[in-house]
């Protein structure tokens, strides 16, 4: 087993559980606009959306402003509703801040690698994460916590971890391990990076792609035993 010393964890779906903070936020918002009624056919038809956005977000083709936006655009523009998408998208943001809802077993894992230098790499919204992640058991955890939006890059392009690397000021990649649950993005991007990846997979999805992450765990605290 290879020596790590620093380690970057992704944060939605592998330290953070995104699927409660998210309806949560969602409920929050449409509530908020008197859209209710509707709720579950609204929240299948956004996730199909956004599954779409931040795929064309990871291969460049749009920017994170403008998939904020589109998302509830779409949205509105299928069920014939008229709000103001850049607004709604704003109230959503802040209720999605809100929400710190953490992956069974994420506080014992960062606890148990508390000796080691740890770092976020996370695309997203920089005031939402960023109030995610302070409202949340982990907030003093992280020697940088580095997101997409701050840098105007986002993973899996190299100038995210061209950003990490001088932050921290690493100057060995052999001693750095990232740790994610999107196969396309934390474990494509570590791999063109040149770091080893572990591959959080869960729900034991099969792994149709060509990306070959270092180790694969369906359990956060497994980590630790890879980490020892």
């Amino acid at each position: 087993m290879k020596h790590y010393d620093i380690i970057f964890f992704d944060v939605d779906d592998t330290l953070f559980d995104f699927a409660k903070s998210e309806q949560a936020a969602f409920y929050n918002v449409f509530d908020q606009y008197n859209l209710v009624d509707n709720l579950a056919l609204y929240k299948m038809r956004y996730k199909e959306i956004s599954k779409v956005l931040w795929r064309d977000l990871e291969n460049g083709k749009i920017n994170l402003a403008e998939l904020g936006s589109e998302r509830f655009r779409r949205l509105f523009v299928e069920h014939e509703l008229n709000f103001d998408a850049s607004s709604f998208n704003q109230e959503y943001l802040k209720f999605l801040g809100e929400q710190s809802h953490l992956i069974q077993g994420a506080e014992k894992v960062i606890k148990g690698l508390s000796h080691k230098r740890l770092a976020i790499i996370t695309n997203g919204f920089a005031h939402v994460q960023t109030a995610r992640i302070n409202n949340s058991p982990l907030k003093d955890a992280f020697e940088h916590i580095i997101i997409s939006e701050s840098t105007g890059f986002q993973k899996p392009q190299r100038e995210i971890f061209d950003y990490a690397f001088d932050k921290l000021q690493i100057t060995d990649k052999a001693g750095v391990l990232m740790v994610g649950d999107s196969l396309t993005s934390d474990m494509q991007g570590g791999i063109n990076y040149g770091i080893d990846t572990c591959y959080f997979n869960p729900a034991h999805k099969e792994n149709h792609t060509s990306v070959k992450p270092t180790y694969e765990i369906d359990h956060l605290e497994k980590l630790l035993e890879l980490i020892k």
